[in-house]
Order: C-alpha cells, then sequence, then structure tokens
C-alpha cells in the first residue's frame, strides 16, 4: 500500500514538475524532452512511474509520442486547456491577459445558460448547494469564511444545478481558473471581496425558477468582470506603448 501510494504521488510530482517546464519554455515546442534514463535519475523514479507520468501529459496534450522518435513537446494549440492541471500551469506560471479575457468570454457563453437551465430543473439539494453558497459567501464578508472559496463554490454549485452533465464536466477547469480569475478581478476593483448582492440575484432567481432572471442576472456578473480585465489591459498596453516612445 505504503510503495503504490508513494508511486502514486511521485507520478503526479514528476508530471507536475515537468509540466511546468513545458509552460514556461523550458522544453519548448517541437523539441524532445530529455532521455528517460536522464529523467530518471533526475527525479530518482523508476521507468515504469517516469512513463506513467509521460502517459499522463500526453493525454493533457502537452507531449507527443511515438515508436522510433521518442517524445516531443506538443505546440500550444495541441493542449487541453479544458484540462484543469494544464489551466493551472499556466494561470500561474505564465500569465497572460490575454488567456484571462479568452476565459472569461468562455464564461460569458457558458455560465448564464447553465444559470437558466438550473432555474427550471434544479431540486432541493442543488438549490440548497447555491444557497449554502451564498450563506459562506456573506459569511466571508463578515471574515468567517474564504472569500475565494466561496465565491468558487457558487459558481461550481450553479453548474451542478443545471443537471447538464457536460456543464458538469466544467466544474474542475471552472475551479481553477476561477481561483486566478476573482484574485485578478478583484485586484482591478480594489476590493478583497466579490459583490454578494450581485451573486445573490443569481441565486433567488435560481431558487424562484425565473430562467430569464437568473440567465441575465449572471451575463450581467460576468459581463462586468470581462469589461474590467479589458479596461485595465487597454490601460496597460497603452502605458507599454507610452514606455517604449518615451526611450526612444
Amino acid at each position: 500500500m505504503n510503495t503504490r501510494v508513494r508511486g502514486q504521488n511521485l507520478t503526479y510530482s514528476i508530471a507536475n514538475h515537468i509540466g511546468i517546464a513545458i509552460v514556461t519554455g523550458v522544453y519548448s515546442a517541437g523539441n524532445p524532452i530529455p532521455i528517460e534514463a536522464e529523467l530518471c535519475r533526475e527525479y530518482d523514479a523508476s521507468r515504469p512511474v517516469l512513463r506513467e507520468a509521460v502517459k499522463m501529459l500526453t493525454a493533457k496534450g502537452l507531449l507527443g509520442a511515438r515508436p522510433r522518435r521518442g517524445t516531443w513537446v506538443q505546440p500550444e494549440d495541441k493542449w487541453n486547456l479544458l484540462d484543469p492541471d494544464v489551466l493551472g500551469w499556466l494561470l500561474e506560471r505564465k500569465f497572460s491577459p490575454t488567456l484571462l479575457i479568452e476565459f472569461t468570454e468562455m464564461r460569458l457563453a457558458v455560465e448564464p445558460g447553465a444559470a437558466t437551465l438550473a432555474a427550471s430543473v434544479a431540486g432541493p439539494e442543488e438549490k440548497a448547494a447555491i444557497s449554502h453558497a451564498i450563506e459562506r459567501m456573506q459569511a466571508a464578508d463578515r471574515g468567517d469564511d474564504d472569500p475565494l472559496d466561496s465565491d468558487i463554490a457558487f459558481h461550481v454549485a450553479v453548474l451542478r444545478a443545471s443537471r447538464n452533465r457536460f456543464y458538469a464536466q466544467l466544474t474542475g477547469f471552472t475551479s481553477t481558473a476561477l481561483r486566478f480569475s476573482i484574485r485578478m478581478t478583484n485586484r482591478y476593483k480594489g476590493v478583497r471581496l466579490a459583490s454578494v448582492a450581485d451573486h445573490k440575484k443569481v441565486a433567488d432567481a435560481i431558487i424562484a425558477g425565473k430562467a430569464s432572471a437568473a440567465g441575465e442576472a449572471m451575463r450581467r456578473l460576468i459581463q462586468e468582470a470581462l469589461e474590467l480585465i479589458r479596461k485595465r489591459e487597454a490601460q496597460s498596453a497603452t502605458r507599454r506603448v507610452s514606455a517604449v516612445s518615451g526611450h526612444r
């Protein structure tokens, strides 16, 4: 048992280290990663454990493998950005405002629909989860809960309340990305906490079964975040241009 647990933990650790190295450009697209024997020595791992880590990264689209060609780094357009690990490595190690904007645009396309559907199909348990998330956000306002975790719990609860398996599959991806996105948008706003009132409008509409109102409230919530991110990125771009011009 201990050996198996250690092997699993080491596999994930190796995959994490190599994944970060790929995302940060240590290993560049089209080039091979170090040979198996070298990686085994570096991570003090057996060949089966290392091969399992490589399989994980191949499944995530970061690596390609073929007999007689070996293993190489795939270009970014092959990466599975919906995989929480891949997205987490990108957001934490290689921040891009463009990536944050694209993620928020996806939220705008997905979450209002999930909220609309949730208002029509959510049962008592799903509605209770949404209410509990709002209560946690209110507690966070008082300093009695974690503001980031409670905000994420709300959005995940809405996705699950849609009772749509495809929306539900996005909860891991959404949790990972929101952990970064919420920190950034709150920083842009100059506040530490999300607007509980705006989130509660979504929750109240879902619990009351008002589908159109729930979708519109969620749309406004995300649209505000998107406009804020776009505005700050435009300001940053202007400052970068001015700085370049000033050095000429």
